[in-house]
């Protein structure tokens, strides 16, 4: 069995047992995540085990542009972190282009998770469910979450419209992995256990385990494979990884301090959330790239199918 595989069956299990207890123990997930605790617990998860994905964007640069030698990735370092706050700034002045743009390039990068083969309506749908489903069930949460990032009646009034698109959403995503499953079984199977997830958990804890288990943790391996699939590639992927995520570190404890006169719970939401949507835009830009050419590396071309 392949480690992609793997990792997507370790997700729909996750995924499965997340959901049931969304629906067993609501009212206990409510409690223990409502809080500030709660909350800092998820950023923590999402910090640790999704972010790190991110971090190996250096291995595409050195591939895709052959960055190496200091003034090549000073070069390259810059233009990173000025895609970055370029979407801060536009947060700071334009709140509600920010969250449409970055629920939207969301989507569409999640989209790329499936399999390749997958149907293009289906990898849409997909890619919108941890967006579009949880406001289903969750409305009202989802538009407090929002308000964290907009004003609260923009926060309302995109909630109410998710809500709105959320069942035909639902029932074309079902239609959609039942329809993948006859070519591909477990593409099938990820679609409906991401699709259970955003509908029937919490939404902060939906998005930290789909963020986590699938998006991250798929992104990963599939690095992995294209940096060669060995013991090597192993090494070469955390020596990439550790100075990008001692940035992050240093980063987000410059936001922190410079958001401690927030709320507690607004700043954390702000950190993550314009944080993940400042490091998202200069990822896509490296990462699109590689998943159009079927993660086939220019010199060894061979799609990273399972």
């Amino acid at each position: 069995m392949t480690a992609l595989r793997i990792q997507g069956l370790l997700f729909c299990a996750i995924a499965a047992g997340v959901a049931a207890a969304g629906v067993v123990v609501a009212d206990a997930l409510a409690l223990a995540l409502g809080g500030t605790t709660g909350l800092l617990v998820l950023a923590a998860l999402i910090l640790l085990l999704g972010v790190p994905h991110g971090a190996l964007d250096i291995v595409f640069a050195q591939e895709l542009y052959g960055v190496h030698g200091l003034r090549h990735w000073c070069g390259f370092t810059l233009a990173y972190l000025s895609a970055g706050l370029l979407v801060v700034l536009i947060w700071h002045t334009m709140p509600q282009l920010f969250l449409l743009g970055f629920l939207l390039l969301s989507a569409l990068h999640f989209s790329g998770d499936p399999a390749p083969g997958t149907s293009l309506v289906a990898r849409l749908l997909y890619g919108g469910a941890m967006i579009v489903l949880p406001a289903l069930l969750h409305e009202n949460e989802m538009a407090r979450l929002f308000a964290f990032l907009v004003l609260p009646q923009a926060a309302m009034l995109l909630a109410s419209f998710l809500h709105e698109i959320s069942w035909p959403w639902l029932l074309a995503t079902a239609l959609a992995a039942a329809w993948q499953s006859r070519t591909h079984w477990l593409t099938g199977l990820e679609m409906a256990a991401a699709a259970a997830l955003a509908l029937l958990a919490p939404p902060l804890l939906a998005f930290t385990v789909f963020f986590c288990a699938m998006h991250g943790a798929r992104h990963i391996v599939r690095t992995w494979h294209y940096a060669g699939a060995g013991a090597e590639s192993t090494a070469r992927l955390g020596r990439a990884a550790l100075l990008p995520m001692l940035g992050t570190l240093i980063l987000g404890g410059a936001a922190v301090y410079g958001l401690r006169a927030a709320p507690l719970e607004a700043g954390l939401m702000q950190l993550v959330f314009v944080g993940l949507a400042a490091l998202t835009v200069p990822h896509m830009a490296l990462v699109e790239q590689v998943r159009w050419s079927g993660w086939a590396r220019r010199d060894a071309p061979s799609p990273l199918n399972r």
